[in-house]
């Protein structure tokens, strides 16, 4: 037992710490604690030293395995760089696009009478020679034009854009082949600027279908195929850079922006996916110069497909129809309906004889919600209806005096819609609704704001009652605006028309809030907070009580002079 303490001399002690093997023992979290005791002893403190130290490199290895979770953020190839080809996917899709020609005759004005040569000039026979000859010619010559199309159904037909066909007298299609066949037009829609054609193959022909344009986000890949400049097929790749776009090309705007190049002639041509899809109809393009510069606009194949499948059925469209004149919902609009953002679609009119004509829906409601689908702005409400099928009850949510309602409503048919207007202008009791005498309706069934009304008053009174003058009162003040009732003279002084019934305004204050609303003399106040105003003292009254209830607008009921219908918030001063 005396060999240990002899032990010391013989080995000396400082080598061992030196040697890696304390480092080692430090690393499992047992042999930490039997350190201590060598510690006790007089000539160990120094050896011990080294052992604390050990935990330490352990500690700062235990952050590192946090690095690895960063690589997974990292885009794979295949999504930083695009498809590697669409080579195989094109070569499948080229037999099914078409080049489209058409012509037609535009009759000349004529080349004028000739000019007067003085009697006896070396140039009087050939003037009199020439113009003799041209005036002898047809008046007509031919117009020629170039788009593009895709072979939807084997059996036949084409799809294409109305504006590459429209007026043509002849319509020409030439396949990848080389093949030429005649078309002839099955049906066209302006609204939406879609034509499908025939042509009578000796055999099945190479088609596409429809995909679904509502799955497509913002990034995903897409490739158009068409006939730019009438160079033949032409295929380019882009990506969908935006959806649901209004450029005021039509009621049911709500195209796919892309940056696959489009240039004239790709019109009626295809907007594929990366399945092979058509998800886009290639219809217009943003542009100083005329050609492509990466924002083009397709037609939906969500919107596009049903507009299709009715002009191959029918030869023409069968849209579902409501029968309401529609405003955008204002801040303004909102705050004074209680409604919590501006959203929804605000009725200001209401088509007589037309399908809510029974009262279901009424001026002043705001439409939440369609058949289950939400209106987010006024624009959204014309689409959905259209794409609704006429007879069919669909629930309308409506916000009516402070609260949110459904209301069930049986759509009528929008081409029917302007019987329905024609009707109503020839009822005493009512004036005409948009549609104008034009017969545009903007194609919507839901009436633009400046085209017309119904003129009947949402109070319920009579027609009887409406033809009847008011006496005279004295002029009101109320909010910037000189008030008076509705009499023979101002009638006339402003050709405000019988039907029309309230409060006429003489005069607007320069810089007051009515002003600047936009109201104007002649203008008619009807209602104020869904109240029918007899007079400017009913104006008043009604403004007055509304501020003691703490509104800071006051919305109200105006009737241009013609009955047209609007509403307007105006701030309460």
């Amino acid at each position: 037992m005396q060999a240990a303490p002899s032990t010391p001399p013989a080995a000396p002690q400082p080598a061992a710490p030196a040697a890696p093997a304390p480092a080692q023992a430090a690393n499992p979290a047992p042999v930490a604690p039997a350190v201590p005791p060598v510690a006790a002893s007089p000539t160990a403190p120094q050896p011990a030293a080294p052992a604390p130290e050990a935990p330490a490199p352990a500690q700062a290895v235990n952050p590192a395995p946090v690095a690895p979770p960063a690589p997974p953020v990292v885009a794979s190839p295949a999504v930083a760089n695009g498809p590697a080809s669409v080579a195989d996917l094109a070569q499948g899709l080229l037999g099914a696009v078409v080049n489209i020609s058409t012509s037609q005759k535009v009759k000349d004005e004529g080349v004028g009478p000739s000019p007067k040569v003085p009697e006896g000039s070396p140039f009087q026979d050939f003037f009199n020679d020439f113009f003799k000859n041209r005036n002898g010619q047809s008046n007509n010559h031919k117009v020629s034009s170039l788009g593009s199309g895709f072979v939807i159904d084997p059996k036949g037909y084409i799809v294409t854009n109305n504006h590459v066909i429209e007026g043509a007298d002849d319509i020409e299609v030439t396949f990848p082949s080389g093949n030429k066949l005649k078309a002839r037009l099955i049906g066209t829609d302006t609204k939406t600027d879609l034509s499908v054609l025939k042509v009578e193959p000796k055999q099945p022909l190479t088609s596409v279908h429809f995909g679904d344009s509502s799955t497509m986000r913002i990034g995903d890949w897409v490739m158009a195929i068409g006939n730019p400049f009438g160079l033949g097929g032409s295929v380019t790749v882009g990506i969908v850079s935006a959806r649901g776009r209004n450029i005021n090309a039509g009621p049911y705007d709500n195209f796919i922006q892309t940056d696959a190049a489009i240039n004239k002639g790709n019109s009626g041509g295809p907007l594929f996916n990366m399945k092979g899809e058509v998800i886009g109809i290639n219809t217009a393009i943003i542009s100083p110069s005329g050609g492509s510069i990466g924002i083009g606009f397709a037609v939906p194949s969500e919107l596009a497909s049903g507009v299709v499948a009715q002009l191959m059925d029918f030869g023409e469209t069968r849209r579902g129809w409501l029968g309401v004149r529609i405003q955008p919902v204002t801040d303004d609009v909102a705050q004074s309906l209680g409604l919590d953002a501006a959203k929804g679609a605000l009725v200001a009119g209401v088509i007589k004889g037309g399908p809510v004509d029974n009262g279901s829906i009424k001026a002043g409601d705001v439409i939440l919600k369609f058949d289950g689908k939400v209106v987010n702005e006024m624009r959204d409400l014309p689409r959905v209806v259209a794409e609704s099928p006429v007879g069919k009850e669909v629930d309308v949510e409506i916000m009516r005096d402070g609260k949110q309602q459904t209301v069930k409503v049986t759509l009528g048919r929008l081409e029917d819609s302007n019987d329905k207007a024609a009707a109503a202008d020839t009822d005493n009791s009512a004036p005409g609704l948009a549609p104008d005498d034009n017969g545009n309706d903007d194609g919507n069934g839901v009436i633009n704001p400046d085209q017309g009304d119904e003129g009947d008053d949402s109070d319920g009174q009579d027609q009887g009652d409406q033809q009847q003058n008011p006496a005279p009162q004295a002029v009101q003040n109320v909010l910037g605006m000189k008030l008076q009732a509705l009499n023979a003279d101002n009638r006339k002084s402003f050709g405000i028309a019988d039907s029309v019934d309230g409060v006429v305004i003489m005069e607007i204050a320069p810089g007051s809030a009515a002003g600047e609303k936009g109201l104007k003399a002649g203008d008619v106040i009807v209602e104020v907070a869904q109240e029918f105003m007899q007079s400017p003292g009913a104006v008043l009254a009604k403004v007055n009580t509304l501020k003691k209830e703490g509104r800071r607008n006051a919305q109200m009921m105006i009737a241009s002079a013609n009955g047209d219908l609007r509403f307007i918030a105006v701030p309460l001063e």
